[in-house]
């Protein structure tokens, strides 16, 4: 079985992206998505919920305590109650990545 190939797609490119499409300039750009990003962690360190429709929830979770094992080792951890940030997928966000997967799996 042949592994996949993981392309990371970074903030520059995203700004670069949404600068072509619409016709906007890159400074102006970036600073919106980095406005953008800025807020979500305000709002999630403030213990809001962000919910964006058919995209998807990032909301803040309690992670229980529990007991881990160091692998090297093999000793026992008790790993304490934290927070965490959870992100949920919207359907519709859900729904095209799988259905361009699939076209993507089916094309090779």
């Amino acid at each position: 079985m042949q592994e996949k190939k993981v392309v990371t797609v970074t903030k520059r490119e995203l700004v670069n992206q949404i600068s072509d499409n619409l016709q906007i300039k890159q400074v102006i750009v970036k600073d919106i998505v980095q406005q953008f990003l800025d807020d979500v962690v305000v709002y999630l360190s403030s213990g809001e919920r962000l919910e964006f429709r058919d995209f998807g929830v990032f909301e803040v979770v309690k992670r229980k305590s529990r007991i881990a094992q160091n692998p090297k080792t093999l000793e026992k951890v008790m790993v304490p109650e934290r927070k965490v940030v959870k992100f949920k997928v919207g359907q519709t966000m859900r729904d095209i990545v799988r259905n361009k997967l699939e076209e993507k799996e089916n094309k090779k």
